[in-house]
């Protein structure tokens, strides 16, 4: 007799019994009872239980069951509910404690807490009848609020109303992230995560961690996409779209910041962003992310800017659940995770919304997907403007962290003006895989822009914003490069130009539509040029 001819009881016993055996079920065989987890997450240096990302795994592949307790939002690309209580890699949250019956055998269990924390795996036996009572502590190799830095994920499209505050604020804390920014998102036709509140009344914060409101919008493929963080309302012009000077002088003018997405490298942003840097309209700039390629640190476009003497400052983010590590290998259950990409503000009071943003403004940050780093200039930290004489000794000190196994370092530099002014491995006398110093003394002879950066393990790299030094009143531009930026800068003002020249048939290609206000643009960006020809010999 088949199985597909067997009466029905039997088709279900014989469905039953295979279910047992599948990798990562939850049946049991043979009778035996079900065994129990009981699992409690602490942090190491308060005692108190902690929100985490758990993952548990059975041969290799992921349970199929939930805990009660697990944290669950609706998420998902498009604002479609592609998610819920699983994240893309089958882990999930727990708001520090949760039971779950499990079949007997034995188990892998993953804990993480951001990239602060040290990681952990544990080997579980789960046996019949029997409890396994586990109790984690999270212990951080490295603690940046200690230090003033708090993380921040300027990227996040989740859709919020105040009934989800608090289980998104359990997602962001358990990553460690202090500022979430949940961003509604745009495009020609429609908005999508939509957002509550803006500005002061969109925050929600519990101690040390807090949401705020900002926006992904326009967003278009032939000028890249904008962020905007910190404004006390969202800006739109619809029937104006592609003007995106209009957004980011309205940005600023409701206490907010604007800038582009994805390190201008996507949708042709570094179009928008010399549009729009160059008629100083553009505060930030996404430096690491994994939208666009596996290498998150993207610079060609930020040292354009600066070397041409337009000061923007650094910031990073996820862009969840779009974006993550393995985004381009077929891999779409591990594309994307809050916080795989973050940048640090230097917050020296105690951290609210407007302390983190007067921060922001200042320009105190410096980005990172997994190293830690910190750069002084006489005293002077990322984002600020030094003032000095020719002659006038530069001192220059850079620290990165890391963690041996989780994040270990590689290389620390010091750059100035896009190149290498000093340089220290891991292996150099004095060194380590967990901590790079490097110190240089540096005469001032003319203006000039000074950045530190680090790298890790693989996809592991950090950036600072520069301090911007001005000698004897004259600007941080580099005038061995700036005619070739110059030149970078009209080639892709034509680009644009030949885009806008014919109407096109594609519904998303719209910018031939505001042909005329777009020539106006790039015209007055066009004298800029010409001015900075001449200013920047």
């Amino acid at each position: 007799m088949s199985v597909s001819n067997a009466p029905f009881w039997f088709r279900l016993l014989v469905l039953m019994l295979f279910a047992c055996w599948l990798p990562g079920g939850v049946g049991f065989a043979q009778g035996q009872a079900a065994g129990q987890l009981v699992l409690q997450t602490t942090d190491a240096s308060t005692g108190l239980e902690t929100p985490v990302r758990v993952r548990l795994t059975r041969n290799g592949f992921a349970v199929k069951k939930l805990p009660k307790e697990a944290v669950a939002v609706m998420y998902g690309v498009w604002d479609h509910a592609d998610g819920y209580g699983y994240q893309p890699d089958s882990s999930f949250y727990v708001n520090g404690r949760f039971t779950l019956d499990l079949a007997p055998g034995t188990y892998r269990l993953a804990l993480s807490k951001g990239p602060e924390y040290i990681d952990q795996q544990h080997e579980l036996q789960i046996r019949p009848g029997q409890i396994y009572r586990g109790n984690y502590k999270l212990a951080r190799w490295v603690d940046m609020p200690q230090k003033r830095w708090y993380s921040a994920d300027d990227h996040i499209h989740i859709r919020r109303s105040p009934r989800e505050d608090s289980l998104l604020l359990t997602w962001t804390r358990a990553e460690d992230i202090h500022v979430g920014v949940m961003l509604r998102m745009g495009d020609f036709w429609e908005t999508y995560y939509q957002q509550y509140a803006w500005g002061e009344k969109g925050v929600y914060q519990k101690g040390g961690y807090l949401l705020t409101t900002g926006q992904e919008d326009p967003r278009t493929p032939e000028l890249g996409h904008v962020v905007g963080i910190g404004a006390s309302a969202s800006v739109r012009y619809k029937n104006e779209y592609y003007l995106y000077d209009k957004v980011f002088d309205r940005l600023r003018e409701l206490g907010g910041l604007g800038g582009y997405a994805h390190q201008a490298e996507t949708f042709h942003g570094y179009r928008g962003l010399v549009l729009d840097g160059l008629r100083g309209k553009v505060d930030v700039l996404e430096l690491l992310q994994f939208c666009a390629s596996d290498n998150p640190l993207i610079v060609e476009h930020y040292y354009h800017l600066l070397d041409l003497g337009i000061p923007v400052t650094a910031v990073a983010g996820s862009d969840f659940p779009w974006c993550g590590k393995d985004h381009d290998k077929g891999r779409p259950e591990r594309s994307a995770r809050i916080g795989n990409a973050r940048f640090y503000t230097y917050v020296p009071d105690s951290l609210n919304y407007n302390n983190w943003k007067a921060g922001l403004t200042a320009g105190h940050t410096y980005v990172s997907s997994g190293p830690q780093l910190l750069l002084e200039v006489n005293q002077k930290l990322p984002g600020d403007k030094l003032e000095v004489s020719k002659g006038t000794t530069l001192k220059i000190t850079a620290r990165a962290w890391g963690h041996a196994t989780q994040v270990p370092l590689q290389t620390l530099e010091i750059v100035g003006h896009g190149q290498v002014l000093g340089r220290v491995t891991a292996n150099a006398a004095g060194q380590s895989s967990e901590q790079l110093s490097l110190e240089l003394n540096l005469p001032a002879e003319k203006g000039i822009w000074l950045a530190a950066r680090a790298y890790g393990g693989k996809q592991q790299a950090a950036h600072t914003t520069p301090v911007y030094v001005y000698v004897d009143g004259k600007g941080f531009h580099n005038p061995a490069t700036a005619p070739q930026y110059l030149k970078l800068s009209q080639k892709y003002l034509q680009e644009l130009k030949k885009d806008i020249k014919h109407k096109s048939d594609d519904p998303q290609m719209r910018a031939w539509h505001y042909r005329a206000g777009l020539k106006r643009r790039i015209a007055e960006t066009s004298i800029v040029i010409k001015e900075l020809k001449q200013k920047l010999r």
